[in-house]
């Protein structure tokens, strides 16, 4: 187990961020067939809930108290990757804290009498998740950026609710919960020495074991629509990144900045504002970090950009056509202004970083998961000053995006991102053809 610690003395709080293998697609270790891969959906989400249920000296009941005596506030989540618990509290608490996460995790009660409450949290998600379509959206075009394993999400579905068992709660858990690659990260006002002492105490002789690493992308082109009958139409689209850790990565990030990063960003300004073609439009970076599977073969990083915008069915082909004009003619008149405007929000963020011992906490194990390293705060802050806006032009006149995967859900298909007109008044007019109503890979 890796662990990581900031001091940040003039703060009053603490904070960590807990990362270990046993995320989404681990749910699919030893498994081939389909309906078996989907039977197990939600199931790194319900191990996580499960281990929240009580532990170590105390019921479910007695955890959530012994927290709140401490003034703790705790969360945990299955991502893609890693399974990760997060807790922020006051500084003289941190030290307990780390007892009871070292409970959560390395003696948790599981108890059987609260498994069916467990999955009842599980679907009253997937319901929410199916009645907001911008996450059901975003949820399918990760599917399709990076393939039905890399893209595959926690939300669990109506099979894995009748199938999952307690059983297979207890073999994700003592397959997936170990020391091994996991991290732990700890930032804000503390005595060294004695987190040193405290984490030693609780996770000194924890069990390690190997992480399966991660598969590979397998990307769904093209183009999808599912139908919706709806006053609004949702639009996504994604296109193939860098990821963090590229030598060319904040240049990459400084342009997309300029196109999404704020109410002055070009989306923003140009789609929603001056066209008022939209309420919602925005576009950002995602990496997943490399890493190596059981049989020691290489899986190298990946990355996209993921875009949206929300719309009416009588403006969404405009908005289409406007945002991924927007997206490839970033270049055409990049200025000064935008840059600094950019640099300024980026530096703000770092201010506030130093002000948040959650934040600092959650970027170190985020930098020390994808670069092996955790980058200090005056090497970013060097790497964003030194960014040239010659740099960014060059950077993506070499790498203007030309293909895109788009989702669209709605009342009526799109064609799939025709060449923007002021004149383009009608909705579906355009160059390319019209969007399937769906593909086979399902």
């Amino acid at each position: 187990m890796t662990v990581l610690w900031q001091p940040m003395p003039w703060l009053r709080t603490a904070a960590y961020t807990f990362w270990m293998p046993g995320g989404v697609t681990a749910e699919l270790d030893g498994i081939d067939e389909d309906e078996e891969a989907d039977a197990r959906c939600g199931l790194s989400a319900l191990t996580v809930e499960m281990v929240q249920r009580g532990a170590g000296a105390y019921n479910s009941r007695q955890f959530v108290a012994a927290e709140d005596n401490l003034g703790i506030t705790s969360n945990g989540a299955a991502s893609t990757s890693m399974t990760g618990f997060s807790a922020a509290m006051p500084a003289d608490s941190l030290v307990p804290a780390i007892g009871l996460l070292a409970d959560q995790v390395r003696r948790p009660h599981l108890p059987i009498d609260q498994f069916e409450d467990a999955k009842l949290m599980l679907r009253q998600e997937m319901l929410a998740n199916q009645d907001e379509p911008t996450q059901r959206l975003m949820r399918r075009l990760r599917q399709r950026q990076y393939g039905r394993a890399l893209g595959r999400s926690a939300v669990a579905s109506e099979l894995s609710l009748e199938s999952l068992s307690m059983e297979h709660v207890r073999e994700f858990y003592l397959e997936q919960y170990h020391a091994g690659s996991s991290i732990l990260s700890i930032a804000g006002n503390f005595d060294e020495a004695a987190v040193c002492d405290a984490v030693d105490a609780a996770f000194g002789d924890w069990k390690t074991g190997s992480w399966g690493g991660l598969p590979a992308a397998e990307p769904i082109d093209g183009h999808e629509h599912i139908e919706l009958p709806s006053s609004q139409t949702h639009i996504g689209f994604s296109y193939d990144n860098i990821p963090y850790g590229h030598p060319d990565y904040f240049i990459m990030r400084a342009g997309v900045g300029i196109l999404s990063d704020g109410m002055s960003s070009r989306l923003f300004d140009r789609v929603r504002e001056q066209h008022g073609l939209c309420y919602s439009v925005w576009a950002s970076t995602h990496s997943i970090a490399s890493s190596t599977d059981r049989e020691g073969n290489a899986v190298p990083a990946t990355a996209a950009v993921f875009g949206y915008a929300g719309t009416t069915p009588q403006r969404a082909q405009q908005t289409l056509d406007l945002t991924i004009h927007e997206v490839q003619h970033l270049c055409d008149d990049l200025s000064e202004d935008e840059l600094e405007r950019w640099k300024v929000r980026i530096q703000s963020s770092l201010i506030m970083e130093q002000e948040s011992a959650g934040s600092r906490a959650g970027s170190m194990a985020s930098d020390q998961f994808q670069l092996g390293r955790v980058m200090p705060t005056e090497e970013l802050e060097a790497a964003i000053e030194s960014i040239q806006l010659d740099q960014i032009k060059q950077y993506f006149q070499a790498h203007t995006p030309q293909s895109f995967r788009i989702v669209t859900i709605g009342s009526e298909p799109l064609a799939g991102g025709s060449v923007w007109s002021e004149t383009n008044e009608a909705p579906g007019r355009g160059t390319a053809p019209a969007l399937s109503t769906g593909d086979n890979d399902e």
